[in-house]
Parts: C-alpha cells; sequence; structure tokens
C-alpha cells in the first residue's frame, strides 16, 4: 500500500499515475515504492494546490475543533500528511504507509515544517494492520484501497477505525491525466489515449495480481454504505496547469512518462514506443523538456461518508 495520487502527473490513467504502478521490466506489476519516493515528492509538489482545496473542503463537513486525530492511509512520503496537520491544527495526524523509506520521508518533512510534534509515522499494510491503527476523527484514504486485492473487506475496516461522527474522505477516481494535444505533430494523433488503454490493462493485471483480489463494482458510494458508513458528499477537483508550463512541471512529466515507459514494455505499438522515446529524449526539440504546448490537466473524485 502507498499512495496512488498523493500528488502526480497525475490520475489514474495519466503517465505519472501508472508509471508509479510500474517497475522497469515487460509487463511487471511490482511495485517498489521506495525506489520511486523521489517521484512521488516532485508529484506531491504539484499537486499540493488541489489537495488543499480538498482539505479545506473536507474540513467543512466537520464541527470546528472536533478532528483531534487523522490517519493518512497510504501516505507516501507524507506532503498531505503535514498538510491535514496545518488544515487540522488541534489534531494528531498518522502517516501510515507500508514502506518504512517513504515514512521516513514523511517524518523529514514534519520536522522541516515544525510539524514534528504533531504528525507520527505508522508501518502497517492494508489490509492486515487496519486494526493496530487506534480510532481517528477523521480517515484520509487516497489511491490506497485499490492497491488491495480485497477492497470491501479493506473499506470495513477503515470505517471501524472512526469515532461516532467521524469522517471518512476516500479519493479514488476521476478523470485519466492530460499532457499533451491529440496531434503533437509527431507519430499518430491521439497518443495519450493509446497510453491510459494501455496502462487500463496493465492497471487489471494489477489488481489480478494482488493477493486475495476479489473483483469488486467501484461504486464507491455503495461500497461506503456497505461497509455501515452514511455517504454524505461526492465531488471531483481539478488540477490545472495550462501550458506554456514551469521547468518543474515539465521535470515531473518526464519523470512520469519515463517510468510509464518502463511499466508499459511490452505493452505498446513500436512507433508509439518510438515517440515515447523522442518525447523523453532532452536534446529533441520535440521532447517535453522544448515542447510549448505541454500542460497538466487532471480531476480526482472524493467521496466522504460519515459513522452515525
Amino acid at each position: 500500500m502507498s499512495p496512488h495520487d498523493h500528488g502526480t502527473p497525475a490520475g489514474h490513467g495519466s503517465a505519472g499515475d501508472h508509471a508509479r504502478h510500474g517497475h522497469h521490466g515487460p509487463d511487471t506489476t511490482h511495485i517498489d515504492w521506495e525506489e520511486f519516493a523521489t517521484l512521488l515528492e516532485g508529484e506531491a509538489a504539484l499537486n499540493l494546490p488541489l489537495y488543499e482545496q480538498v482539505a479545506h473542503w473536507v474540513r467543512e463537513q466537520l464541527p470546528a475543533g472536533s478532528v483531534r486525530r487523522v490517519l493518512d492511509i497510504g501516505s507516501g512520503p507524507g506532503a498531505v500528511s503535514c498538510l491535514l496537520a496545518e488544515v487540522f491544527p488541534q489534531a494528531e495526524v498518522v502517516a501510515v504507509d507500508a514502506t518504512p523509506g517513504l515514512l521516513e520521508l514523511a517524518r523529514a518533512r514534519a520536522d522541516r515544517a515544525g510539524l514534528g510534534e504533531r504528525v507520527r509515522t505508522h508501518v502497517a499494510e492494508l489490509p492486515d494492520g487496519i486494526a493496530e491503527l487506534g480510532r481517528a476523527d477523521l480517515v484520509w484514504a487516497s489511491g490506497s484501497l485499490h492497491h488491495v486485492g480485497d477492497q470491501r473487506a479493506a473499506l470495513t475496516g477503515l470505517a471501524g477505525l472512526l469515532r461516532p461522527g467521524g469522517l471518512l474522505a476516500l479519493l479514488e477516481g476521476g478523470l485519466p491525466a492530460r499532457h499533451l494535444p491529440r496531434d503533437i505533430g509527431i507519430g499518430r494523433p491521439g497518443l495519450e489515449s493509446r497510453l491510459e488503454a494501455a496502462a487500463a490493462t496493465w492497471f487489471a493485471d494489477m489488481r489480478a495480481a494482488l493477493p486475495g483480489a476479489k473483483p469488486e463494482v467501484e461504486d464507491w458510494r455503495a461500497l461506503l454504505s456497505a461497509a455501515g458508513l452514511t455517504p454524505t458528499v461526492t465531488r471531483s477537483f481539478l488540477l490545472d496547469l495550462p501550458a506554456p508550463v514551469t521547468d518543474a512541471v515539465r521535470e515531473a512529466l518526464v519523470s512520469g512518462l519515463s517510468w510509464q515507459r518502463g511499466a508499459l514494455e511490452g505493452r505498446l505499438e513500436a512507433d508509439d514506443a518510438a515517440v515515447l522515446e523522442r518525447l523523453l529524449d532532452p536534446e529533441d526539440e520535440e521532447g517535453l523538456m522544448h515542447r510549448p504546448d505541454c500542460f497538466m490537466l487532471a480531476a480526482r473524485t472524493v467521496h466522504t461518508a460519515r459513522r452515525g
């Protein structure tokens, strides 16, 4: 378990998102989260404005001062954990992840931000480690559920951690991110649509390979109800960084697309693979580091539900 979208470049189906699920090598679905640490931190920095919107929106659904303990499930390097500590200044925030190396980064981030006394870390794997997390007023789960074979059981476990009146904020779904026009002047038009299709197949393979994997209709509101919660609001938030983008955004796009190239090795037509090489070449004028038309546009969907 680790964040699916505690940052992108980003959103289910995008270069960065599916790259994060992959590992260099043909048709592999192994995820080495410590190897992705640099990518995840870069993504988090770019996506922080979106998560700020989400966090403040979630805060509006809770009585003022009522949040004393927050669990950030699949926290990764802790960018959102620290954000939650700022948005809920009376709360202890627990960054929960299965990867110790990412939690070390979360601890360092919290210390740098002067939040070390209120942000702590906890190593736990979903679903086995849920019961040991203790009760909370807010459970924040961003892109972590789909890394669990039995999503229904994991969601029920997380719901059981909520104190009466507590809220679960589930960030799953949205729209695939886009970074390029349909026709980029090299290769066949529609490259990103084909990348999304290949990534969707990869994602299905990843899901099927998870321990205890069970097929599930991803009707998140219905699953929240089945977990014993009362669904409240569903809303999508936009990350919109139009062209021309900064060098930092370009570097993030290159990093994410590089990982996707490895994850989708053997799944792409030769001409699309060749276009990817050009896009990633820092010396190619058609590459991402030089193109005037690359951008970042994604939508994240958030579902909230309350325990009675």
